[in-house]
């Protein structure tokens, strides 16, 4: 391929007479004469000190610039933004959250495609920003590579920040004092990297690992290490093959390759936030993909993984023992994998996992198939009178396959905590967190506050809770989100009543109220739409464009893919 050819986007801006005011730009922040004939390759951070996920990025940013600049290229590092779940849980500005997936994928697409980069690493390192960089990526389709900012440290006596979540019910509930609160939060959080579990960042980092879109093990190293280090400096190295190969996102991200993802994401346990993202990047990249695509893939995928928060180890103890690497050459073995699909690395990822070591004798974090934690996918898709267009639950079983309980009805997440704090829910309720889906909170808010309560409280056994909004990957307990069509929309779970039965069935795929079709039909033609607050602003834009979370709630026009 000639000089030309790999600068495909980049010579637009810099080649020629009638380009000499962009040369003079690009001269001021530091292009040479020489760097005006590389490939030019974006480097996306998504550095900030809003949150510790995301804090130590920007060193990791230069690192994949040098690795760019030493393979041949011209490394040319920005920003995007990053809004920490955790710190928003539970307030307001939690509707930010999935809102930001939007803005960050369309502001790294804005930059690339102003600016004629011929390549992209992006850096992310929380929930949103990981699935809105591979978005991005699928919609420029040029030469790509993601890269994991890492996770965190185990906090003192192997806390996470679902530990502080749990510690508030668990003093409201009376088990702990101020004082032993106050030790968890000091200790919780010890530095940089994303939530130790396998929630949603560790979910999506796998998952983005088994799409063949980051280096192999990206998705298995700590933030502040050596090997994180390395990850960065390689992912610069590997876009300029990418760009010299021509192998761009779409010929990786292809439907195999999502099935790939989805079977790995079973296989460890993982967030139902998955089921959102892959839906979301399979829209952007054009792969037809649906629910009930993880119900027949999750059918013959078991859980495997004894992780966080379902299980008992953190990310940190999978990564001693070698990470995904060895379960994904342990699904390949089995044809669960999709052995010839293209990855970043400019190989197959059979060719990726040839020479991958089993994991070390003894270890009992990840489970032989003989021995599986769940022999079917945790992640049930639900369908019913409840939920026309679908659901998610989180079941791996521990919490039973069935409830049945009386229902108790609140207009938002706050309401629904204050009663669990106050001591107003009891065994066999039914939590009902409405008007909290894509468009009418806006934004889908999480629940890890309600749930975080519910299992410091005690009642992970003995209440279940439904909604249309979302669950944390720190989420456990028996509770089934992305109910659509959603409440602000008039969906059924808009007309549910305090006092119906709710019935949810993890084996027949079920959810419904007990409430005849006449009664609901009567209950639709009272119903109107509670007024929303939300007048202007990014909010109201979102509202007015997501789509339904069953389509992964983006805002992507239905005539555009």
């Amino acid at each position: 391929m000639s000089d030309k050819e790999l600068r495909r986007y980049s010579r637009v801006v810099v080649d020629g007479v009638e380009q000499a005011p962009s040369r003079a730009m690009l001269r001021a922040v530091g292009f040479t004469e020489q760097d005006f004939e590389r490939p030019q390759i974006g480097i996306a951070s998504t550095w900030s000190m809003v949150t510790p996920c995301n804090m130590h990025i920007g060193g990791l940013a230069e690192e994949a610039a040098k690795g760019a600049d030493e393979a041949g290229g011209k490394g040319v590092v920005f920003n995007t933004i990053s809004v920490s779940d955790g710190i928003s849980m539970g307030t307001p500005g939690m509707r930010y959250s999935l809102v930001s997936r939007e803005i960050i994928a369309d502001s790294i697409e804005a930059v690339v495609g102003a600016e004629g980069f011929d390549g992209v690493v992006a850096i992310g390192g929380c929930d949103k920003n990981m699935p809105a960089c591979v978005m991005a990526m699928a919609r420029l389709n040029r030469p790509s590579v993601f890269v994991y900012g890492g996770t965190i440290k185990p906090g003192a006596k192997r806390r996470d920040i679902v530990s502080v979540f749990e510690a508030v019910g668990a003093k409201a509930g009376g088990k702990i004092s101020d004082e032993e609160l106050l030790e968890v939060e000091r200790t919780a959080i010890p530095g940089p990297g994303a939530c130790g579990g396998m929630y949603t960042a560790n979910t999506m980092a796998s998952a983005i690992e088994a799409l063949g879109m980051s280096l192999a093990n990206s998705s298995a190293q700590e933030a502040v290490s050596e090997q994180k280090i390395n990850d960065c400096h390689r992912a610069g190295e590997a876009v300029l093959n990418l760009v010299r190969e021509d192998i761009k996102p779409l010929d990786i991200m292809t439907r195999e390759a999502f099935e790939n993802a989805i079977a790995v994401v079973i296989a460890l346990g993982g967030s139902t936030n998955a089921v959102l993202h892959l839906l979301a990047i399979a829209r952007e990249a054009e792969v037809p993909l649906s629910l009930d695509d993880f119900t027949e893939i999750g059918a013959r995928v078991p859980v495997l993984a004894d992780v966080k928060p379902s299980g008992k180890y953190l990310m940190s103890e999978l990564i001693d023992i070698g990470g995904i690497q060895p379960l994904m050459k342990r699904m390949l073995d089995k044809r669960l994998l999709h052995g010839s699909c293209m990855t970043v690395t400019g190989k197959t990822l059979a060719e990726n996992l040839a020479e991958v070591a089993d994991y070390p004798d003894g270890q009992d974090i990840v489970r032989g198939f003989d021995n599986p934690i769940k022999e079917d996918s945790h992640l049930a898709i639900l369908y019913g009178n409840l939920a026309p267009d679908g659901s998610v639950a989180k079941i791996t079983g521990k919490e039973g396959l069935r409830f049945e309980g009386s229902a108790r009805v609140f207009h938002s997440e706050e309401d629904a905590l204050q009663a669990i704090l106050d001591d107003s829910i009891r065994a066999g309720d039914v939590l009902v967190i409405r008007y909290e889906g894509p468009k009418g909170a806006p934004g889908m808010r999480e629940m890890l506050s309600p749930t975080g309560a519910i299992m410091g409280k005690g009642l992970g056994s003995d209440v279940a809770l439904i909604t249309d909004g979302r669950f944390s990957g720190g989420s456990h307990g028996f509770v089934v989100g992305h109910v659509s069509p959603e409440a602000a929309v008039g969906g059924p779970i808009a007309l549910v009543e305090d006092g119906d039965t709710i019935r949810i069935d993890a084996g027949s795929k079920e959810i419904s109220v007990g409430a005849s079709d006449d009664e609901l039909e009567r209950r639709r033609q009272a119903w109107q739409r509670p007024e929303s607050p939300v007048k202007r602003g990014v909010l109201a834009k979102y509202r007015n464009e997501v789509s339904s979370a069953s389509e992964g709630a983006t805002t992507i026009p239905p005539e555009w893919t």
